[in-house]
């Protein structure tokens, strides 16, 4: 599937709008439950004190800032920026009940805060789908305050070649379980299209510095399959 960067927006959100209704669903089987453990591992290494303030972006159904704010006996107060209006509806209605967590229907490459807003900047499984990664990134820089944190959860380059191989015959068989559970194979098409295309762990350490981030390192999950990215407004 062939993706120009002009039709990219309109790719991406007419992907999520077929999927929002079962988006949590689908990643429990699609990664058999692991999804929440490599979540856990970006906390850990986050290790959010009591009374940041946090922006998600492309927080989807806010899965991460539920578990952060859990953690943390809701003393973290969040911004979920979501661009696609099915996904912001469902997530802001499963969260309803947080009232630390306010919701933004906004691109990662318009956020609508102050500039040096926030402790830390997360997205998870997002910025493989935003139109100007650039532009994402730089706008992730200046909301940060100095001295705060960028921290991205994303698909990766895995680098056991066993492992890969197996992976790669495996992400076959996910359009057809897609077609399934939300009716469609399209959006899982893309899916897998997307992370095959998205930067290996070194490019996007080499992009973060280009968009002056510092202190920029990565740890590996499960071998690649995921990779957690960090970086510092210095």
């Amino acid at each position: 599937m062939s993706i120009h960067i002009q039709d990219k927006t309109k790719l991406v959100n007419s992907v999520f709008d077929k999927v929002y209704k079962n988006y949590d669903l689908m990643n429990d089987i699609m990664s058999f439950g692991i999804h929440r453990s490599w979540k856990k591992n970006l906390i850990a290494w986050m290790r959010p004190q009591l009374g940041d303030k946090i922006v998600d972006v492309a927080a989807g159904t806010g899965d991460l800032s539920k578990m952060i704010s859990e953690k943390n006996n809701n003393k973290n107060s969040f911004c979920c920026v979501e661009p696609n209006k099915g996904m912001f509806e469902t997530g802001k209605k499963k969260l309803k009940s947080f009232t630390n967590i306010k919701w933004y229907l906004n691109s990662a490459e318009k956020l609508p805060f102050k500039d040096n807003t926030f402790d830390f900047y997360t997205i998870s499984y997002g910025i493989r789908n935003v139109t100007d990664i650039n532009q994402c990134l730089k706008e992730a820089y200046r909301v940060l305050k100095p001295g705060g944190r960028f921290l991205c959860l994303e698909f990766s380059t895995v680098e056991n070649e066993i492992l890969n191989l197996l992976y790669q015959n495996y992400s076959k068989l996910i359009p057809f379980i897609g077609k399934i559970v939300v009716g469609s194979e399209k959006p899982y098409e893309y899916l897998i299209d997307s992370i095959n295309k998205f930067y290996s762990q070194i490019e996007l350490v080499d992009l973060l510095k280009t968009n002056t981030f510092s202190n920029v390192e990565y740890r590996n999950l499960s071998n690649g399959i995921s990779a957690i990215h960090s970086g510092w407004k210095i």
